[in-house]
């Protein structure tokens, strides 16, 4: 796998990656927060506020996915 994420989007707190991995892609989503030291940290654990977002950066890593894969 790739050190760096061959495509990202963010949604509010939100962020999916993608990882090529010669041809497979695979998809990481989280929610970062702010820990009580005020340091960033993620998870991969979502409130109901979260859900849109969440599925609206799915939908859009699967469309980039889709034109990748469409173009080879």
């Amino acid at each position: 796998m790739s050190t760096q994420p061959a495509y990202k989007v963010r949604l509010g707190l939100i962020t999916a990656t993608v990882w090529d991995n010669d041809g497979f892609y695979s998809v990481d989503i989280a929610r970062s927060y702010k820990n009580n030291e005020g340091q960033w940290q993620s998870t991969s654990s979502y409130s109901h506020s979260d859900l849109l977002n969440v599925a609206k950066c799915a939908e859009r890593a699967e469309i980039w996915i889709g034109r990748k894969i469409n173009a080879a």
